[in-house]
């Protein structure tokens, strides 16, 4: 039963703290420090590596086009994605599928959503570790336009916050659906990280898409969170793209916050009901041996 009725902050720190230091705990501890340091560098360098042999082929070879940061910049922080939404939903498959202890947390005196928050956080800090390492390969290695002089850094750590409150939100979301799928729900974040791919603006503009698809880059909010970030890093590049040319900052920003709280609250709404129906369904402790 949740300990409901126990001070926030004490809740807080039970169910969301305790839960980051123990997802941590899981993610780093199947291989010896060194190889796992190895595992975090080379998987987003190999993923960058294929986006830039696919854009030096369709290109020829052309990285001075404003498109290859474009691409590159969007395809960078897009791991966030990935590692956030996964991350969070992921936690409910590995206590119920892995450990068999989902159960057991249940019974616990922790606040669940804030548990499964709590769990992302590790895939938050790879994920961090992911996008720093991409970047810093792209100015130094492949001359990705950056000038430091001219990052507006207030713009680009308020945009970097709400857009991973944003994603957990998501994550969260995609937990009480797992709660209810008992079979094939490993790839559910997954697959929706990778939908929104496409239709995100992530590697080339929306005017690219079919007339009937760009409606789906405008109500997702990670289109305007890419947006941001790409305006805050290499602006000069991001206003060579007719995509956002009429919308300001501000606008920009009022869009991202007014979804980030839509999907804060769809998302706590959602859960509530999937985990009510998972309970009612007995799949709290259900194991599909998958």
């Amino acid at each position: 039963m949740e300990a409901v009725n126990k001070p926030l902050p004490r809740l807080f720190q039970r169910s969301f703290l305790i839960a980051a230091w123990l997802g941590w705990k899981i993610e780093s501890n199947w291989t010896d420090p060194f190889l796992f340091f190895i595992y975090s560098f080379v998987k987003p360098l190999a993923g960058a590596g294929i986006l830039v042999v696919m854009y030096s082929v369709v290109s020829q070879a052309n990285f001075n086009s404003p498109i290859f940061a474009y691409i590159y910049f969007g395809n960078a922080f897009y791991q966030y994605v990935a590692a956030v939404v996964t991350g969070v939903s992921w936690a409910v498959i590995d206590d119920r599928e892995h450990y068999r202890t989902l159960k057991y947390i249940y019974t616990a005196p922790v606040h669940i959503p804030y548990y499964l928050l709590g769990r992302g956080v590790a895939r938050i800090i790879t994920g961090s570790f992911s996008v720093v390492l991409t970047i810093l390969t792209g100015i130094f290695f492949l001359q990705v336009p950056f000038d430091l002089a001219r990052v507006d850094w207030l713009l680009f750590g308020l945009t970097l916050v709400i857009g991973i409150v944003m994603l957990a939100m998501i994550g969260l979301l995609l937990a009480g659906i797992t709660l209810l799928v008992a079979q094939h729900s490993y790839s559910i974040g997954d697959t929706v990280a990778g939908a929104m791919f496409l239709f995100s603006g992530a590697i080339f503009p929306l005017e690219v898409l079919p007339a009937w698809l760009q409606p789906l880059g405008y109500i997702l909010p990670i289109t305007y969170w890419l947006e941001l970030i790409r305006r805050a890093l290499i602006g000069h590049v991001a206003d060579a793209f007719p995509t956002f040319t009429n919308q300001s900052n501000a606008h920009l920003m009022v869009i991202l916050v007014g979804l980030t709280v839509f999907f804060a609250v769809a998302s706590t709404l959602i859960f509530r009901t999937c985990e009510h129906q998972a309970r009612e369904r007995g799949l709290i402790d259900y194991s599909s041996n998958y």
